[in-house]
């Protein structure tokens, strides 16, 4: 039996990292006996182990529930910047949206961020302000700062606390009054949209629809029209949160098919559905392409491992469209893969999925972004993804490197310390402004120095309270070069970096004092040298082990000493002349992983 279209409400949570967006699912499943008490887990809806060992949410989900005669379907999203897609997804299968914003901490970055997006998709915003019970929360003081900051009402917020449950029926009953029923024609051609699609062992490739117009039968012959492919749905259904199979799914629904595809990337988000046999003439405008920021090479430690790593890679970017790859060699690492990721945390998550889920050890060269170089003598333009395969730089007109608008949320007792952050990084203020006792600065800032360890800095010097958000804002020209690092006069091509010809010889300074303590010392001397192109500007030399060939020497003449020395001396250049230096492992993860604390 379907659902009458105006008994329907689609709605998102949406709210900064840690203000309890997936504890109110939580609660609000368990208030509308989604699952009994003997069910109920904490985060029910983050369903991999790193996202409940984080405490984050990396995956938006959905679930339906009943209440008061009325349909809910439920997507709880990620608070992360690195995850605002993931986000604008779920958003477009809504008509309304619950804005979380934790009583103590108040808005913050991602908060505002997210509010914009749901302003954009002309969604009704229901604000609920959460941990009212903790004992720093200032409710009043969150609802001034709402209509302050973000422009919306809220006389009528919700006040509740989702972990002890008050509030609840108010903000399911908020739902169903204050939230758009959705509209659609069931007599139309089908028209649904591609909201996720991911990779289920048992069930082949999981779509995630949100039906507009017609209605979605199970056995009916569908078509990709972006992709062009026709499938035949073989299962209907939806999460509550466990599956329950349905016969259809009729305007405004949100459920689940499956129709035997076998990769995701058939699947491609954003795409339209619609029925073969009756198509509808127009798709429905899809998501914006993501685009990866943040690029690195992942490399096997044990090389016997490449196979490994390229098939858990493929599985895993069958779950996660936003995640690109391709191969490439390293003469110091050997084979592995340059990996595009949408930030630090993207990146993080992966690796880590990578080491636990599919059991591999893996060296992560530096990160980089992606510049654009313009070539001499109309050589046209070139998108650089890896340091190593810089041009020479006679063939280099101009490089240009991406820039991100940076909105950081910080107490004004810290606010020094980060100007400073964002001044050292090449940052330019756009503005300043304060909200009851807290700064919002905006700064543009090139995405390059923001991609090392911009984020942790940004919490330790503000004792985890500044909150920041970012968005690019496009290419501009810099003076850049590429810095190489020298072990014993030999390049080694996973350590070299593009890097700000102002900042080259503080970070080279760094990289080569960190390696001095990190390669073992050998039995000649070594050199490491950072340079850029012929010219060295940083060096330390790792002193070599010395045998004491003097010791059957007691008494008699000092030319004997000497004639031993000087044979030892040359015995250790013409070692120095053949010898390879060995760096262990360790030494480069380590040299990669601290790139810029110098």
């Amino acid at each position: 039996m379907t659902t009458p279209l105006d008994k329907i409400r689609n709605f998102s949570i949406i709210a900064h990292i840690d203000h309890g967006k997936s504890t109110l699912a939580d609660r609000l499943i368990q208030r509308t006996g989604g699952l009994s008490e003997r069910e109920m887990s904490a985060q029910v809806l983050d369903n991999m182990d790193i996202e409940k060992e984080r405490g984050i949410t990396i995956k938006a989900q959905t679930v339906r529930l009943e209440w008061k005669g009325y349909e809910l379907n439920l997507m709880d999203t990620p608070g992360h910047v690195d995850f605002a897609y993931e986000v604008s997804r779920s958003l477009a299968a809504c008509e309304g949206a619950l804005l979380v914003v934790d009583a103590a901490q108040g808005v913050e970055a991602q908060t505002l961020a997210n509010v914009y997006q749901s302003i954009e998709h002309d969604h009704e915003i229901v604000p609920v302000i959460n941990k009212i019970d903790l004992p720093a929360a200032e409710p009043e003081k969150v609802r001034a700062e709402i209509e302050e900051v973000i422009g919306l009402d809220a006389s009528n917020a919700i006040l509740s606390s989702a972990k002890s449950g008050i509030g609840i029926d108010e903000i399911l009953d908020a739902v169903v009054e204050r939230i758009p029923a959705p509209k659609g024609d069931a007599t139309a051609p089908l028209k649904a949209m591609l909201v996720d699609s991911w990779y289920d062992p048992y069930l082949g490739v999981v779509i995630l629809v949100r039906v507009i117009d017609g209605v979605l039968k199970k056995g009916q012959l569908v078509t990709f029209m972006q992709a062009g492919t026709q499938h035949l749905v073989d299962r209907v259904g939806c999460f509550r949160p466990k599956i329950e199979q349905l016969t259809e799914l009729a305007p405004g629904e949100i459920g689940f098919i499956t129709a035997q595809i076998k990769d995701v990337a058939q699947a491609r988000v954003g795409d339209t559905l619609t029925d073969a046999k009756r198509p509808a003439t127009a798709a429905l405008p899809g998501f914006k392409e993501v685009q990866p920021v943040v690029f690195c090479g992942l490399f096997p430690v044990d090389a016997n491992d490449f196979e490994k790593l390229r098939e858990s890679i493929s599985k895993l970017r069958l779950n996660d469209a936003s995640f690109s790859f391709e191969m490439e060699t390293s003469a110091a690492l050997g084979f592995g893969f340059r990996c595009g990721f949408l930030g630090l945390l993207h990146l993080e998550i992966i690796q880590e999925r990578l080491t636990r889920e599919y059991d591999l050890d893996l060296i992560t060269t530096a990160p980089s972004v992606v510049y654009q170089i313009e070539l001499t003598h109309g050589g046209g333009h070139i998108e650089l993804h890896n340091p190593a395969d810089m041009p020479e730089p006679n063939k280099i007109e101009s490089i240009a490197e991406p820039w991100i608008e940076a909105t950081i949320y910080v107490p004004d007792e810290y606010l020094g310390s980060i100007l400073k952050l964002c001044q050292d990084r090449r940052g330019i203020q756009k503005n300043l402004t304060y909200v009851g006792g807290r700064a919002q600065a905006t700064y543009e800032l090139p995405l390059n120095e923001v991609v090392f360890d911009f984020y942790d800095r940004l919490k330790s010097l503000s004792k985890g309270y500044a909150s920041f958000d970012y968005h690019q804002i496009g290419y501009r020209d810099g003076d850049l070069v590429k810095m190489g690092i020298l072990v014993n006069e030999e390049p080694v091509d996973a350590l070299s970096m593009i890097v700000h010809r102002g900042s080259a010889e503080t970070r080279g300074r760094g990289m080569v004092e960190r390696l001095k303590q990190l390669i073992p010392r050998h039995l000649f001397k070594i050199p490491i040298q950072a340079a850029i192109g012929g010219k060295v500007i940083a060096r330390e030399t790792i002193s070599a082990m010395r045998k004491d060939v003097t010791a059957k020497c007691y008494g008699g003449d000092a030319t004997r000493k000497r004639k031993l020395l000087d044979k030892q001396k040359k015995g250790k250049a013409k070692m120095r002349e053949y010898g390879s230096v060995s760096i262990p492992q360790e030494a480069f993860i380590a040299a990669l992983r601290m790139g810029d604390d110098a």
